[in-house]
């Protein structure tokens, strides 16, 4: 597993090195027992819930944003279609295109094979990051790098995900039945007032209304696919245009358009990566068998019928979707649209602070303020800063793009970088963990891998359509995210040069000791071989040594969550010194106080009400000679100003923390 380096006195990467406390990600493979699916599950609270509730679940949470794709993905891959293209061939070649793309991206890389590369019953590129390092047994910053990229490309896709869903579903107003373009201008305010409303509630949590997602997805599902048969019962031959040779007809008939029209074919799989990024929450079994038997099928039906509708109606092809819904059950399946749309838009957001927990625990980011909204469900977190960062972008995207099919240009280029980078380090998995042979392995990558990359080559066509956005915010966090590995890598490499060991630092005190006074101190630190920079403090400038002393360090595993039985680990030095290190997964949130109340256990008691917590804490100048450009270690030190204080990330007693500080170059 990953690591950022970071200070024995700046903290890890996980935190900001404004404290002593670090979480350095250690391969632990026995630090969690619940290593089977049930065991996962049960860890999220889902352990009491039913098979088909699961699966009901999964329909609600990991398939809003592909469920909702029939909106716009079959219109925008029509509406690039070369003129002069025979329209029946143009519709059995998208179709084609379209089947063939759910099949193997979804059906064959994520249900079939990827679902199976999980990490302790999780899922998703940082889950998929840890797996990788543990199954090489070493530091890679290549697979770093390529973790770092998927998570900044993941940010990308949230910020266009609610905006592309909620808007495709209000334009649905043009085509209503006595409406028309009257109501062209109140599209984008409407939009607005919707997401604006939706991120505002996010501090409330969504325990009461998730329980709905479910079955409201699941009647969305059922409604298309009903819509879908009742075309295809009118033009049975569309089935014909499952077979592959009518993808490759079209696209040689269309060229160079038919490779841009690839693009637009590529939305129908946007939110595949949720299969595996929500594993942890549901299972395998339940989300794949929601796939195979509800959604893959709804879907294809849905889009088969759009196909025959542009058969019967070749006009319909300027919004097929719609145009499919009969006038008496439009503004019903209106409000469905716009329901599951908002749905879909939630399961991106919360996606996006389940990334940021792990990103910080993973040492990507700085530490950063993560609240709980649920006491019994470990997903159910709120984080105000990318709450605030997504709302503003969302809303940017749609002032700034006006309608869903000018934002489907900015769609499809980080779904497909995600996707891209979780082929590569899959190959790591399936060859140093399932152990399968080279040209196996190659045999089913190489496909999956050519194929994604010719999506991302055509997504690419549409750069400066608006594909620049969601690549420019990646490199944005890329920086960010690199900045702050980089960083507290410098001030680990300073602060282990300038630090004493804490085993020489016993003995000195030994041979002359200090000042003894009553008390149990704890000193937070990163590095639990060298004495801590507030005990160096404390003993130079106060002149004294509390009777009890602790050495904390707090580490992430490269698991999602640690057992309560190994979570804490005490190594007794002398009579005067204690090492504690208490070991979090990289989907968990410190709580000390809660993991301390654990060493009574161990045989360790003391009142932590009268305990004093020190905390060493730098002001931190930018320096030539550090490595970075003084930009850089400006962005650094910014990081590191506006990360969340050690004492409420690590919830600790406000009134029991003492500070002590020193400046030092970065």
């Amino acid at each position: 597993m990953t690591h950022a380096p970071s200070s024995s006195e700046a903290g890890s990467a996980s935190q900001t090195p404004a404290s002593d406390a670090l979480q350095v990600p250690s391969p632990e493979p026995d630090a969690v027992k619940a290593s089977n699916e049930a065991e996962a599950i049960e860890s999220h609270g889902h352990g009491h819930t039913g098979f088909w509730g699961l699966a009901i679940g999964a329909i609600g949470v990991v398939f809003g944003d592909i469920g909702t794709s029939p909106l716009y993905a079959m219109r925008e891959a029509l509406h690039h279609t070369r003129a002069g293209t025979n329209p029946q061939l143009a519709t059995f070649g998208v179709i084609s295109l379209v089947f063939w793309a759910l099949l193997l991206l979804v059906t064959v890389k994520y249900v079939i094979f990827l679902m199976r590369a999980d990490n302790k019953g999780e899922g998703g590129t940082l889950a998929l990051m840890a797996l990788a390092q543990k199954a090489l047994g070493r530091h890679s910053q290549a697979v770093f790098f390529l973790g770092m990229c998927g998570a900044a490309l993941f940010y990308g896709d949230s910020l266009i995900t609610p905006a592309l869903s909620v808007m495709s579903a209000i334009e649905g107003l043009k085509d209503a039945p006595g409406v028309g373009h009257s109501v062209d201008g109140y599209i984008v305010p409407i939009s607005i007032v919707i997401l604006v409303a939706l991120f505002l509630v996010q501090s409330k949590g969504t325990a009461k209304v998730a329980r709905f997602f479910g079955p409201v997805m699941l009647a969305w599902f059922i409604v298309i696919a009903g819509m879908g048969v009742y075309y295809v019962a009118q033009k049975p031959m569309i089935l014909q245009s499952l077979s592959p040779v009518y993808g490759i007809q079209f696209l040689l008939a269309n060229g160079l358009t038919g490779f841009i029209i690839l693009g637009s074919v590529f939305l129908v799989v946007t939110g595949a990566e949720a299969l595996y990024a929500d594993m942890g929450h549901f299972g395998k079994r339940p989300i794949n068998m929601a796939w195979l038997w509800v959604v893959f099928p709804c879907l294809i039906l849905n889009y088969l019928g759009q196909g025959a509708l542009t058969l019967v109606d070749p006009t319909a092809h300027e919004n097929p979707f719609w145009r499919m819904v009969p006038d008496m059950f439009y503004w019903p399946v209106m409000l469905l649209a716009t329901m599951a749309t908002v749905i879909a838009s939630q399961a991106v957001i919360t996606g996006a602070y389940s990334m940021t927990q792990q990103a910080v625990q993973l040492g990507l980011m700085p530490r950063i303020d993560i609240q709980r909204t649920s006491e019994t469900q470990a997903g159910q977190i709120f984080v105000p800063q990318i709450n605030t960062m997504l709302m503003i972008g969302v809303l940017v995207l749609i002032v700034m793009f006006q309608s869903s099919d000018k934002l489907t240009s900015a769609y499809g280029i980080a779904v497909t970088g995600t996707m891209f980078i979780s082929t590569i380090m899959a190959y790591i998995v399936i060859r140093k963990v399932w152990l399968w042979p080279k040209v196996r392995t190659l045999a089913l990558l190489i496909p999956l891998g050519i194929i994604e990359a010719i999506f991302m080559a055509s997504n690419l066509t549409k750069f400066f359509s608006g594909a620049w956005m969601p690549l420019a915010f990646g490199l944005v966090l890329i920086l960010i995210m690199h900045t702050w590995t980089k960083g507290t890598r410098t001030l680990t490499e300073k602060a282990r040069r300038d630090s004493v060991s804490l085993l020489d630092l016993a003995d000195m005190l030994k041979k002359r000791p200090p000042h003894r006074v009553a008390g149990t101190a704890i000193f937070l630190t990163s590095d639990a071989e060298l004495a801590p920079v507030a005990l160096m403090h404390n003993l130079k400038h106060n002149k004294v040594l509390h009777e009890k002393n602790i050495i904390l360090t707090v580490k992430t595993t490269n698991t999602p969550r640690v057992d309560e039985a190994n979570r804490i680990t005490i190594d007794i030095l002398n009579e005067d010194f204690k090492r504690i290190t208490v070991a979090y997964g990289f989907m968990e949130s410190p709580n000390l106080p809660r993991a301390l109340g654990l060493c009574r256990k161990l045989g360790l008691k003391f009142d932590i009400m009268s305990t004093s917590f020190f905390l060493g804490k730098r002001n931190v100048v930018p320096s030539a000679n550090s490595g970075m450009p003084i930009w850089q270690d400006k962005l650094f030190i910014f990081l590191m100003k506006n990360a969340t204080n050690p004492t409420e990330f690590f919830h600790i007693p406000p009134g029991r923390v003492v500070e002590l500080g020193t400046q030092v170059t970065v």
